[in-house]
């Protein structure tokens, strides 16, 4: 489950699958050292993205990056 805390890096990382998730909002700045770095939630604040929003199609595209791997 992706949270508010983890880091952007973090989270394309661990389901890359995200990082069209990242685009949809607005968000393509995911190669810059910061994003590795800073929170979900510093980094919707940032580009005035809701975080519940985000956090909602971020959960559906890791659970469903998790079912087609098993």
């Amino acid at each position: 489950m992706i949270t508010k805390d983890m880091s952007i890096g973090e989270i394309v990382e661990k389901y890359p699958f995200t990082v069209q998730v990242f685009k949809d909002f607005g968000m393509g700045c995911l190669g810059c050292a910061i994003a590795h770095f800073e929170t979900l939630e510093e980094g919707v604040a940032a580009h005035g993205i809701d975080l519940d929003d985000i956090l909602v199609e971020l959960n559906k595209t890791a659970g469903a990056a998790d079912n087609l791997n098993q």
